[in-house]
């Protein structure tokens, strides 16, 4: 009770002013006061009640309570408003990233449209030039070998040579860029079906080769893209009678059982035989593309380009 205004009028002037809306404010009141009158304070912003007469440590006490509360409320602003800060540095930092991951989207497609036009280009333009130049030579052979000296003839073996080369690195250079790009189309897949028909595709290199082919368990049904693991397949056989030397060839396909890292139990499968085999040092180079062991001719020659597309 005051002359002219009271305590809940002075409370809310006091928050009515911009730089003392957050002011925490005590009532301090020699009158009786009901319930209602408490709420009606709470209302206009008080803290707290103190009743006449005053107990100056416990008004101190419920003073310090308060700016004690209000530091950690303007620690707890500092702090979220540093949080805001952050939270908008790391999105604008990641809309930065999706820019640039669009960006790189839009120029890998741009790309692999170069690609496609140079796979056009190859099958065409390239090869075209090839066939010429094999019938030329194939013709001079047959037609002017005897106006030729025998150094004559062997340039133009040579050059048959190189040309069939030539067609043979750009068919494997298109296969490798269309599986590079092609989506993979996963599905259940008989392995034991995928084999059979594989060793029926390679029957007469095998008949030819004298090959005993062992397959000592069914294959099991797996989910797996049907062309691909059947390229996998005839690639690896193929080369298992392709680099043998030995006078009884075998090749074994197989599956077994192994724990992977985190222990769980998987299906590996093998294609093995008895042939010359990778040394270790070369393990990881027969992997990259035209990279071959025994060079360009050895073993009847190849480009290089079988497992990569796999």
């Amino acid at each position: 009770s005051m002359p002219d205004i009271d305590g809940f009028q002075l409370a809310q002037i006091i928050h009515h002013h911009p730089r003392y809306q957050k002011t925490a404010i005590i009532f301090v009141s020699a009158v009786h006061l009901s319930d209602l009158d408490r709420l009606k304070g709470y209302e206009h912003g008080a803290v707290d009640y103190i009743s006449v007469p005053v107990n100056p440590e416990l008004l101190r006490a419920k003073v310090s309570v308060f700016a004690e509360l209000y530091r950690k409320t303007q620690q707890f602003e500092r702090l979220n408003a540093e949080l805001e800060e952050r939270v908008a540095e790391r999105t604008e930092e990641l809309q930065r990233r999706a820019e640039e991951l669009q960006r790189l989207n839009a120029e890998l497609e741009r790309s692999n449209r170069d690609l496609d036009a140079f796979a056009y280009i190859a099958s065409h333009d390239l090869k075209e030039p090839l066939r010429g130049i094999s019938s030329l030579a194939t013709f001079l052979l047959e037609d002017y070998a005897d106006k030729l000296d025998e150094a004559g003839v062997g340039q133009l073996r040579t050059m048959m040579r190189l040309t069939r080369r030539m067609h043979s690195l750009i068919e494997s250079l298109l296969h490798y860029s269309h599986v590079g790009r092609a989506d993979l189309e996963m599905e259940a897949t008989d392995l034991q079906e995928i084999v059979a028909d594989t060793l029926e595709v390679l029957a007469a290199r095998l008949q030819e080769g004298r090959v005993d082919v062992r397959v000592p368990a069914r294959l099991p049904t797996v989910r797996a893209d049907r062309v691909r693991v059947g390229e996998i397949f005839h690639n690896l056989v193929a080369n298992a009678v392709k680099y043998n030397d030995k006078a009884e060839k075998w090749v074994e396909i197989g599956c077994a059982s192994a724990p992977d890292e985190d222990g769980a139990i998987r299906q590996v499968f093998y294609v093995k035989d008895n042939g010359i085999g990778v040394p270790e040092e070369h393990r990881e180079a027969v992997f990259r593309i035209f990279r071959r062991r025994d060079g360009r001719e050895g073993y009847g020659g190849g480009t290089g380009a079988g497992h990569p597309v796999v």
